[in-house]
């Protein structure tokens, strides 16, 4: 008799599993991301479902990552194997982030494929990001008042205590991880010497993903990204807020595109802390 695969054990994922999440992610036509994939392992928490003995493909067969910070979530890289999908997995997986979660609120960027699902678990929807993608263009004026330089170690105190009021949550765990993870960091200041934002590029299978980004005003954030992008060696990834659609504006005069959307949702709270005045980008889909 087959074995149902709602009976199978989960259990944590550690960097030994990585072929295997990578297989699992090629399987639904998502990219190999190794990269993000060594982040998400090591700063986060995976859990993953193995195929049955009478499953002759083997590997994953489903996995999500818990990526947490003090009284908070990120649900990311949710994944079942095609051959395993209708069966209830997905809510088998998102039930147990739940219950690992506790009393933490939960996040995460949904696909429209995956949003009933959540909505079904109490998320709800409060707001969206389109991903834009292409060769980014410099162009027009340098921004006024505005300079940006490559991060040392030594910025890190300051990029810690700028991002805290910003995001709404403690993410030492995972900024500390930016200048070994990221391709570049860069910090803008003011004409007096003062931090006014910071912004990473980190690589990704064809594309040089723009994230995090932290930033006083929008010039702060245009001036951090042409830096940025000026050294990116691959087409720029964006993933813009809605409730930046100057920015959004913007970085299609630049040469990038796309209309990919995910929405963020929330479980166990209202909305997410923090000031999207000055909040441009996320880590990552996958991390927030």
């Amino acid at each position: 008799m087959p074995t149902s695969s709602l009976t199978l054990p989960i259990r944590r994922l550690t960097l030994a599993d990585l072929p295997a999440a990578l297989d699992l992610s090629a399987d639904r036509s998502w990219s190999r991301e190794e990269h993000k994939w060594r982040l998400l392992l090591s700063a986060g928490t995976g859990y993953g479902i193995d195929a049955p003995p009478d499953d002759p493909e083997g590997g994953l067969i489903g996995a999500f990552v818990l990526t947490s910070c003090p009284g908070y979530g990120c649900v990311g890289m949710v994944l079942v194997a095609r051959r395993h999908e209708r069966r209830g997995l997905g809510g088998r997986l998102m039930r147990h982030a739940i219950a690992e979660a506790g009393e933490r609120v939960l996040f995460l960027y949904a696909t429209d494929n995956g949003r009933p699902l959540y909505e079904r678990l109490g998320f709800r929807a409060v707001g969206a990001v389109t991903t834009l993608r292409g060769a980014f263009v410099p162009g027009g004026p340098a921004e006024p008042g505005v300079r940006v330089r490559s991060a040392g170690a030594a910025d890190l105190p300051g990029i810690l205590a700028l991002d805290l009021p910003v995001a709404g949550m403690d993410r030492t765990q995972l900024l500390t991880r930016l200048p070994a993870f990221a391709d570049a960091l860069a910090v803008a200041h003011d004409a007096d010497g003062r931090l006014t934002g910071y912004g990473a590029a980190w690589p990704n299978p064809g594309t040089a993903v723009i994230g995090p980004l932290i930033a006083e005003n929008p010039v702060t954030a245009r001036a951090l990204i042409t830096f940025l992008g000026a050294r990116a060696t691959a087409p720029l990834r964006f993933d813009v807020d809605d409730r930046h659609p100057d920015l959004a504006r913007w970085l299609r005069d630049r040469g990038l595109s796309g209309e990919l959307r995910s929405t963020l949702m929330v479980r166990g709270a209202a909305a997410l802390p923090g000031d999207i005045s000055r909040r441009f980008a996320p880590y990552s889909v996958a991390l927030g």
